[in-house]
C-alpha cells in the first residue's frame, strides 16, 4: 500500500488530503456540465436536475422531457422522478411510482436537501414538494405572500429550512419541513442581487435565520426585522458564502480576488488572487478552516493567509460541501478533499516522532520480527496510553482499510502492553469502522467520514440504508450495534405490499412468516400500506395480527369494516375504544343500520344506552323501539313528562307512554297507574285555579296532606273518593296536616268520635310533639289497648303526675307511685302520698 501522505497537499501550514473515494462513477452520456448537483448532507444522496438555463441538444420526443435523478455518490441510480417541461410553462411531475401526481407550477428553482435526508423541490411558482423517502411519497405547501405572481428567482437551503428569492428581491423563509409556517423578511435593498447565501439560525446572536445579500459594491444582511448594509466597497461579489460553523464569509469580487472575513464583518482574515480569466462556477467552504473555487475543470483550495493549492481534470466538476471537506464530482471520479486530521497528521507527518508514530512503527517492526518493536515500546512506555488512543482515533478517520488494520492493530498491540486499559473506545471504533467499511463499499455508496457519522448517528445512518431498501444490511447493522430492528421489518415488509405481484394470501403468509416472533413490528402500519395500494382484503388479513385494537380499529373504520372495527374494539375491553367506534357508527349509518349492527353486540348496546341516557333521549327511545322494549321506552318518556313545565305537556307525554304501552296486556298495571296520573294532574289543574294554590307536582297523599291543612277537607275527600285512597291513610293525613295547621279545635273534636283508623296513640303522639300537653292529654284516656306503664308514661309526658298516679292506683302498682313519688312536689306528691298510703293495708 502507498503511504497514506501520498495525496496530501500543504496548503501554508497544513496539511490537506484529496480521498478518491470512487471512480466510473457516472455514464459519459450524462454531461454533469448541464445539470444542477444538489447533495444531501453526510455522505448522503445526489439529486441531478438538467439546468433549464442552459441549451441542450434535441432529442426528438424526449425535446422538453427532463428529470430529477437521484444517485448515490458511487453513480447508483436509486429513484428517478420525470419533469416535463412543454414550450407553455407548464409543468408536469410523473413519478416513477404509480401514484402519480400532475403539476402545473413552473420551472425548477430551488433543489436542496434536509439533514434527515428529505429533497425539497421549490417551483417558480412558490410551491415547496418536500419528498420524505425514495419512493416518491411528499408532502406539498405554498410560499404565499404573493410568490405565485412574483415568482421565486432562487433558494438556499440550511438543515432545517431555506429561504427563497423572488424576483422583486423580497425574502421567505421557511424554518421547518414538518411544520412550514413561511414568514417574509424585513425589505431588502431593490438593487440587483449578484449572489447570496444565508447563516443559519444556530449560528446567530438573534437565532433566527439572516440572509447575505451582495448587491452594489456591499453587502447587505437581512433578517426577520431588520435590513442592514454592512458598508463594504470592494463589490460587486460574484460568489458569497459562510462556513459550517456559521464563523467566516468567503467572498468572491469581480476582480477575480477572494477574500475572507469574520461573519460579522469586522476582520479581513485572508485574500487570494486567482489571476483566472473567468468566474468561478462555484465557491464552497472545504471544512472551516479553507476555501474551494471551481471552475469547468480546475479546483483551487485556498487555505488560510491566502495560502493554495490546484488540481485540474478532465471535465466538469461539481462540488458537494459536507460539515469536515467537501466531495469533487466529476463523471468519471468522487473524491473527497478535507484537512488532514490532528491525529492522522501526527502519526504520518513525515519525520514524526510523536509517540503514537512511534508505537505504529513498533507494530510494524513486531510483524517483521525485529527485537526494534520492544525497543520502541520502551522508548516511548510514559507516553504508552496517549499513543494507543491517538491510533484508535486516527484509525476512524483513514479511509483506507489497510491503514485502519494496521492503526488498530498498533493500538492492539500498544494495550497488550499496559497492565491497565480500558478498551471501550478501541471496541467501539473497530465497530464503527466495520460498519463505515460496509456503508461505503460501491454497492451503498455512503461515503461517510469518521466525524459525519458521529454527527448523523447510527440510528439515522439505519433510517437511510431503509430508505434506499438496504434491508440486510441495514439489519445487520442493527444487530450489530444493537438498535432496534422494527422499523427495518415493518419497512420491508410496507414495500413488500407495495411492488410485489404474487397474490394477497401469499403476500401475507410470507410477512406473516418473517415477522412473527419480531418485537415491536406494527402491522396496522403494514396494513395501512396495504389498503392504500388497493389491497383492502390483505389490510384486513394483516391487522388481524396487530395485538394493539387501538391501532387497528382507525383504520378499519378508514377501510369501512365498521363491523369488523367494533368487534375488535369490543374484544380489547377498552370502552372508550368502543365508545370511538359507536360515535364513528353513528355518524356514518342510517340511524336503522346503526340500530341493527349495535343490538346483536350486548356491550355496544348497554354502551348506547347508558351514553344516551345522559345525553341523548332520542336515542334512546329509538334504540328502545327498534329493540321493542316497551317498557323502557315509556319510561323515558315518563321521565321526560317529569321535566315538563305546563301541565297539558306532561299530560300529552303521558299519553304517548299510554299508547306505548296500551297494546301490551302484561303492562295494564303500568298503563292504569299513567291514566290516574294524567286523572290526578287535571285535578290538580283545577285546584290550582280554584284556590290560587300550586298543586303541581304533588302525589294523591300530598295532595289530599295540602287540601286539609288549607282547609278544604269537602275537597281532600273528594280527592279520596276519586282515588279510593284508604280511610286510614286519610286519618293519618288529616291528623298531620291538623298538628301542623295547629288546629287544636278540630282535633278535640276527633277526639269525641268513638273510633278511630288509626288508633289513639298516633294522634297523642303527633300532638305532643307539637307541644300541646293539653290537647295530647285527651287522647290518653282513649288509648285503652295499651298497657298501664304506657298509659303512665303518656301521663308523665303531659306532666299530669297526678293522673298518672291515679292510673297507677286504679292498676295498684304500688312501684309506679314510688317513682311518682320521687318525680312530683307540692300538692301533686301530697296526692301520690294518699294514694301509697292506701295501697299499704292492701298490701
Amino acid at each position: 500500500m502507498s503511504n497514506p501522505t501520498a495525496d496530501w497537499e500543504k496548503v501554508g501550514d497544513r496539511f490537506y488530503r484529496k480521498v478518491q473515494l470512487y471512480t466510473a462513477v457516472f455514464d459519459q452520456d450524462l454531461e454533469l456540465d448541464n445539470y444542477v448537483v444538489a447533495g444531501a448532507p453526510y455522505g448522503g444522496a445526489l439529486a441531478l436536475y438538467r439546468d433549464e438555463e442552459k441549451l441542450h441538444a434535441y432529442r426528438g420526443t424526449q425535446a422538453a422531457k427532463s428529470t430529477i435523478d437521484i444517485y448515490s455518490y458511487a453513480g447508483k441510480l436509486i429513484h428517478r422522478i420525470n419533469v416535463c417541461v412543454p414550450d407553455s410553462n407548464f409543468a408536469l411531475l410523473l413519478l416513477t411510482d404509480p401514484r402519480s401526481l400532475q403539476w402545473d407550477k413552473g420551472s425548477i428553482k430551488g433543489l436542496g436537501w434536509s439533514d434527515d435526508e428529505k429533497l425539497l423541490v421549490v417551483t417558480e411558482d412558490g410551491t415547496v414538494c418536500c419528498y420524505y423517502d425514495f419512493q416518491g411519497d411528499f408532502t406539498q405547501f405554498l410560499l404565499g405572500h404573493g410568490a405565485e405572481e412574483i415568482g421565486v428567482k432562487a433558494c438556499r437551503f440550511w438543515s432545517t429550512g431555506f429561504v427563497a428569492l423572488l424576483s422583486n428581491n423580497r425574502l421567505i423563509s421557511v424554518s421547518r419541513y414538518d411544520e412550514p409556517r413561511p414568514k417574509l423578511l424585513a425589505q431588502p435593498p431593490t438593487e440587483t442581487v449578484h449572489s447570496w447565501t444565508l447563516i443559519p439560525p444556530a449560528y446567530t446572536l438573534s437565532r433566527s435565520v439572516e440572509v447575505l445579500l451582495a448587491t452594489g459594491q456591499t453587502i447587505h444582511v437581512v433578517d426577520s426585522s431588520d435590513s442592514e448594509d454592512r458598508l463594504l466597497q470592494n463589490g460587486p461579489f460574484t460568489h458569497i458564502s459562510v462556513s459550517p460553523n456559521g464563523r467566516f464569509v468567503a467572498l468572491y469580487t469581480e476582480d477575480k480576488k477572494l477574500w475572507v472575513i469574520s461573519s460579522d464583518f469586522q476582520r479581513k482574515l485572508s485574500e487570494y488572487d486567482s489571476r483566472s480569466r473567468s468566474i468561478p462556477k462555484d465557491l464552497r467552504w472545504c471544512g472551516n478552516n479553507s476555501v474551494v473555487l471551481a471552475w469547468e475543470d480546475e479546483i483551487h483550495m485556498v487555505g488560510p493567509n491566502g495560502a493554495a493549492s490546484k488540481y485540474f481534470y478532465d471535465s466538469r466538476v461539481h462540488l458537494v460541501a459536507d460539515i469536515d471537506g467537501v466531495r469533487l464530482i466529476t463523471n468519471e471520479v468522487c473524491e473527497f478533499l478535507q484537512k488532514v486530521p490532528d491525529v492522522t497528521e501526527e502519526i504520518f507527518k513525515l519525520g514524526s516522532t510523536s509517540p503514537a508514530s512511534v508505537l505504529l512503527d513498533a507494530a510494524d517492526q513486531l510483524e517483521k520480527k525485529s527485537p526494534k518493536a520492544d525497543d520502541n515500546i520502551q522508548l516511548i512506555r510514559p507516553n504508552l496510553v496517549e499513543a494507543v488512543d491517538t491510533c484508535v482515533k486516527a484509525a476512524g478517520h483513514e479511509f483506507s482499510i489497510h491503514w485502519q488494520k494496521q492503526l488498530l492493530k498498533a493500538a492492539s498491540f500498544g494495550k497488550s502492553v499496559l497492565d491497565l486499559y480500558n478498551s471501550d473506545d478501541f471496541v467501539e471504533m473497530c465497530e464503527t469502522l466495520r460498519v463505515l467499511n460496509a456503508v461505503r463499499f460501491y454497492e451503498i455508496g455512503l461515503p461517510l467520514s469518521y466525524d459525519q457519522f458521529i454527527r448523523l448517528t447510527p440510528e439515522n445512518l439505519v433510517h437511510r440504508l431503509v430508505n434506499r431498501h438496504e434491508y440486510l444490511v441495514a439489519l445487520r447493522i442493527s444487530e450489530y450495534l444493537r438498535l432496534p430492528t422494527d422499523r427495518i421489518y415493518t419497512h420491508w415488509a410496507c414495500q413488500k405490499v407495495r411492488v410485489s405481484t404474487d397474490d394477497e394470501e401469499t403476500i401475507c403468509r410470507l410477512i406473516v412468516q418473517k415477522l412473527t416472533g419480531k418485537r415491536g413490528i406494527s402491522f396496522e402500519e403494514i396494513a395501512r400500506a396495504a389498503y392504500d395500494e388497493g389491497r383492502g382484503r390483505l389490510a384486513t388479513q394483516l391487522l388481524s395480527y396487530e395485538p394493539r385494537a387501538g391501532r387497528q380499529v382507525p383504520l378499519l373504520l378508514s377501510m369501512e369494516e365498521a363491523e369488523i372495527a367494533l368487534d375488535r374494539a369490543i374484544e380489547s375491553g377498552d370502552t372508550d375504544l368502543v365508545f370511538f367506534v359507536l360515535l364513528h357508527l353513528k355518524k356514518t349509518l342510517p340511524l336503522a343500520s346503526f340500530f341493527h349492527v349495535v343490538n346483536d353486540r350486548p356491550v355496544a348496546t348497554a354502551l348506547v344506552e347508558s351514553s344516551a341516557r345522559e345525553q341523548d333521549r332520542e336515542l334512546l327511545k329509538d334504540l328502545y323501539y327498534q329493540d321493542d322494549r316497551r317498557a323502557d321506552g315509556a319510561n323515558v318518556i315518563v321521565g321526560e313528562s317529569l321535566r315538563q313545565r305546563d301541565t297539558q305537556s306532561k299530560i300529552d307525554k303521558l299519553k304517548l307512554a299510554v299508547k306505548l304501552l296500551q297494546d301490551s296486556k302484561e303492562s295494564a298495571l303500568e298503563v292504569k297507574c299513567l291514566e290516574e296520573n294524567m286523572k290526578l294532574l287535571r285535578i290538580q289543574e283545577a285546584l290550582d285555579k280554584d284556590l290560587d294554590e300550586s298543586f303541581a307536582g304533588l302525589s294523591v297523599n300530598e295532595t289530599i296532606f295540602k287540601l286539609t291543612r288549607l282547609g278544604h277537607w269537602s275537597k281532600a275527600k273528594k280527592v279520596q273518593s276519586d282515588f279510593k285512597v284508604s280511610e286510614r291513610t286519610v286519618w293519618w293525613l288529616r291528623l298531620r296536616a291538623l298538628v301542623a295547621k295547629r288546629d287544636w279545635v278540630e282535633l278535640e273534636e276527633l277526639a269525641k268520635q268513638k273510633k278511630s283508623p288509626i288508633g289513639w296513640e298516633p294522634f297523642f303522639n303527633e300532638i305532643i310533639s307539637a307541644g300541646n300537653t293539653k290537647v295530647a292529654s285527651i287522647f290518653i284516656p282513649k288509648c285503652t289497648h295499651l298497657p298501664v306503664a304506657d298509659r303512665i308514661e303518656m301521663w308523665v309526658k303531659c306532666g299530669l303526675l297526678v293522673k298518672a298516679g291515679e292510673e297507677a292506683f286504679r292498676a295498684k302498682d304500688f312501684n309506679s307511685l314510688e317513682i311518682l313519688k320521687s318525680k312530683a312536689s307540692g300538692s301533686a306528691a301530697q296526692e301520690i302520698y294518699r294514694m301509697i298510703a292506701q295501697l299499704r293495708p292492701s298490701k
